[in-house]
């Protein structure tokens, strides 16, 4: 039960690019959770799976000696799920979040960076997704001021 959860119901099991796939299932619930309920939803949620997700994780690699395995894809949902809360939910927000958030999260810049280094358990796996969903959500927003402001959507 722990690896249907883990990887986001089977999504983390995809051969290639498996943290990619995370995403885009993350962001098609995600859209779902904002077209039928509300952003504040969609926060509380990112809240709840994130503290159920560290725990998890925690248990996870307590019994299986393993930190962050490539299958493990919840962290990205999360992550995803927090750029749409900051970005704004029309369609272009949620795609340049999706976009700045896969870059944010491969790259890993900055904090990001040494927080997936540095802090261990399922904090760690959890923290770095988080703060590169916050930094995709403040990006896919701004992006999203400027195109208003010169009409360009």
């Amino acid at each position: 039960m722990q690896r249907v959860f883990l990887t986001f119901f089977g999504v983390g099991f995809i051969p290639f690019a498996p943290g990619t796939w995370g995403s885009v299932a993350g962001a098609v619930v995600g859209y779902y959770i904002l077209y039928f309920f509300s952003s504040t939803t969609l926060f509380l949620a990112t809240i709840l799976l994130t503290a159920v997700s560290v725990s998890v994780i925690n248990d996870y690699e307590a019994k299986t000696g393993e930190h962050d395995h490539k299958s493990i894809v919840i962290d990205e949902v999360a992550g995803v799920w927090i750029a749409f809360v900051l970005s704004g939910a029309t369609l272009l927000q949620l795609i340049l979040s999706l976009a700045f958030f896969r870059v944010f999260d491969i790259l890993k810049p900055s904090i990001i960076g040494r927080i997936d280094r540095d802090v261990k358990g399922g904090l760690g796996v959890m923290a770095d997704d988080i703060v590169a969903g916050i930094m995709a959500g403040i990006a896919s927003a701004m992006v999203y001021g400027v195109a208003l402001k010169f009409n360009l959507v």
